[in-house]
């Protein structure tokens, strides 16, 4: 009779840690981020996987409305303004897109960066911007943000998320690879409250009088602060509030809300088992979907992580790679992280809003970027990059041929006098390689095709099927 192998002992799974240890304190990396990864580890070698199962969980049926709420409580934001800051996750490469740089440096609105747009957004409504740096993005992004007055010099820029090591799968040892780099990865935006104590950010802010953040992603150019929404926060006396959209047929992988028991909680598509795929997927069952738009009493923060000695018990998340992303036959490892939406089930309280879906508009790909740049999106006097279709339009569904679209690098060449004018289009697909001229306009449904590569004149108008 064949026995299942006996669960490593506590002291048994310190002793596989401590070169993990070694590692990160050779790193220079602060004892609480350790201990976080420690935390994560043990969860790890007890056979967590972090898998949250469709019968343990309770869909969200309905949530408060972001467009229904008391219009007094924009009075309510605004009074609070002087206790908020505006916390930006800024560590990524985008180097999906081509990039080597932060993303948040690439030119989203004529020679606007997403952090232009970002630091006018926190200068309109008088609140400090504070950036999530990774140690890739925080050279350039400081600099760049150096041509903007500093209104609040007694608080840091800038806070650097952590690193931790990637595990071998097989042995569950610190991985091994020939690049020192690749060894390591981030450890999710879950990171957020751990490098927010290890930097000394959350002591700064708590004592210039700063209590309620806005925290959201620098590639979501819909997520500005609301003071509608930080009244909502106050008024209720909420200590963490993340806002969510419906889900729809296109959002059906990524993850969602859900009642976890008596609190609410967030299922990553990496927590869900294979047999609850249909059930994960089915957006009539689980409405919602986390935006990453997510408010923080930070007073509450601070008394959870006392209570915690200093970390926030957030669920793992063990993601399945291998050693060296761009090599698929290359050690397969786990990468040990956390969302930080999943905090939404270890504060005491925790709510979450429902809010249009014009508070996410992510640019994650060219195509993303490119009706970011059109006139299918327009800029307000707040540098809020906000839909200039009709409020029944849906956005303009873009898409463009991988091969020759995929690198900003290559949409530049292809669009060199900027995009098309996409206001009155309803879709764009290019298929093949086609370099538009200048001023071209896209009315209804377009689609181009080409076999040997094309141009689109200067000042031509397009409708319906092309094939050149």
């Amino acid at each position: 009779m064949t026995h299942a192998p006996a669960a490593p002992t506590p002291e048994e799974i310190d002793l596989r840690f401590a070169p993990f240890e070694r590692m990160m304190r050779a790193e220079g990396l602060p004892d609480l981020a350790i201990a976080s990864f420690r935390r994560h580890y043990r969860m790890l070698s007890d056979g967590d996987t972090g898998v949250l199962r469709e019968a343990d969980i309770r869909p969200v049926d309905d949530l408060p409305d972001a467009e229904r709420l008391d219009p007094a409580l924009e009075a309510v934001g605004r009074a609070a303004l002087p206790q908020a800051v505006m916390l930006k996750l800024n560590g990524g490469l985008g180097t999906g897109m081509g990039l080597e740089k932060a993303k948040s440096l690439l030119p989203v609105r004529g020679a606007l960066t997403f952090l232009d747009l970002i630091a006018r957004q926190a200068d309109a409504a008088s609140v400090p911007l504070v950036l999530m740096d990774s140690f890739a993005t925080r050279d350039d992004s400081l600099a760049a943000l150096a041509a903007w007055p500093r209104r609040f010099p007694d608080l840091p820029q800038d806070f650097v998320q952590h690193k931790v090591p990637k595990v071998d799968q097989a042995t569950l040892a610190p991985a091994e690879w020939p690049e020192e780099d690749l060894r390591w990865c981030p450890p999710g935006h879950g990171d957020l409250y751990t490098a927010l104590v290890t930097s000394g950010a959350l002591d700064a802010l708590l004592a210039a009088g700063r209590r309620f953040a806005f925290v959201s992603n620098s590639d979501n150019v819909g997520a500005s602060l609301d003071p509608t929404i930080l009244g909502h926060l106050v008024a209720r006396g909420l200590p963490f509030l993340m806002e969510v959209c419906d889900r729809t047929s296109i959002d059906r992988k990524g993850g969602h809300l859900c009642w976890q028991g008596d609190r609410l909680a967030l299922r990553e598509a990496a927590q869900c088992a294979p047999q609850d795929q249909d059930a994960f997927q089915d957006v009539t069952r689980h409405r919602y979907f986390n935006t990453n738009n997510i408010w923080l009493d930070l007073r509450a923060l601070r008394a959870l992580l006392d209570q915690g000695d200093g970390v926030v018990a957030l669920p793992l998340i063990r993601n399945a790679k291998t050693v060296d992303p761009r090599d698929p036959v290359s050690t397969p490892v786990y990468q040990l992280e956390s969302a930080m939406g999943a905090a939404i089930s270890t504060f005491p309280g925790a709510a979450a809003l429902r809010v249009p879906r014009s508070r996410f508009v992510p640019v994650k790909t060219t195509a993303d970027l490119l009706r970011a740049r059109s006139d299918a999106m327009t800029l307000t006097e707040d540098a809020r990059l906000v839909s200039a279709l009709p409020p029944d339009r849906a956005p303009v569904d873009i898409v463009l041929d991988g091969r020759f679209y995929k690198l900003v690098d290559q949409l530049d060449a292809r669009f060199p006098h900027g995009p098309p004018s996409l206001v009155d289009c309803s879709r764009l697909v290019v298929e093949g390689d086609v370099r538009f001229g200048e001023d071209v306009r896209c009315r209804g449904e377009v689609r181009i095709r080409t076999e040997a590569g094309a141009g689109i004149p200067a000042h031509a108008e397009l409708r319906g099927e092309y094939h050149l």
